[in-house]
């Protein structure tokens, strides 16, 4: 998978591009991961890249034509991509859509900032926005790493379990995952459950599913949804 971040702070996310789950991948050669600067686009000798909104109102506006010829160098090198914009206003990312967008073989991350991006640059580029939760930060680059990340670790052989991504939270089944424990066998007065240590594998697989059912009805009633299966995605 090749993945390119559009950003005005590349500095701010190579450190942890190359010290991450992200760095793994980029190791064994898994995932491309390359960062654009779009001030570099920029078509003046200030290397301006946002202006003042139509209409009146505090803060400035990301302009379209920086970034424009930023996401056009890039798709002529590395070719068509699924244009992802980082926003508040997107749709909400979840596992589902990290599986969805792992089976894209180019994606293009455009981190915003300020007020936004010009709309018209939205509108004539496709770009898909993505929210990671209702709140707002400073800019897309954090929510950049955090679906670059959740994207790349479902790559096959970037875990180092093939299993790992399908037992975990909102995996196969949609499912918390279960609690782990491991040595010692009692801390601070805390024992490791029984069926753990068993040795009887459907007893532990048993104790598992109780558990995912569990800790999954649990979360349902602090978002309050109706308790259940989760739905399949």
């Amino acid at each position: 998978m090749q993945i390119a971040i559009l950003t005005l702070f590349p500095e701010a996310l190579e450190p942890y591009l190359a010290a991450s789950i992200l760095g793994i991948a980029r190791a064994k050669g898994r995932a491309r991961i390359e960062l654009v600067d779009f001030r570099d686009f920029a078509r003046d000798r200030h290397r301006t890249v946002d202006d003042r909104p139509f209409g009146g109102g505090p803060g400035m506006v990301l302009k379209p034509e920086p970034i424009l010829d930023a996401v056009e160098w890039w798709e002529s090198r590395a070719g068509p991509s699924r244009r992802l914009l980082l926003s508040p206003a997107g749709r909400p990312f979840v596992q589902s859509t990290a599986r969805e967008l792992a089976r894209e073989d180019r994606l293009l991350l455009l981190c915003g900032r300020y007020e936004g991006v010009d709309q018209r640059l939205v509108d004539e580029l496709g770009f898909l926005e993505i929210s990671i939760g209702d709140y707002v930060l400073a800019g897309g680059e954090l929510p950049a790493l955090v679906v670059a990340e959740a994207v790349v670790r479902l790559l096959p052989g970037v875990l180092g379990h093939e299993r790992s991504a399908l037992e975990e939270s909102f995996g196969e089944d949609g499912r918390i995952d279960t609690p782990h424990f491991t040595r010692p066998r009692t801390w601070r007065g805390r024992s490791v459950p029984s069926e753990l240590l068993s040795g009887d594998h459907a007893a532990i697989a048993r104790w598992r599913s109780r558990e995912m059912d569990r800790r999954t009805a649990e979360r349902q009633r602090l978002l309050g949804q109706p308790s259940g299966p989760p739905p399949q995605a």
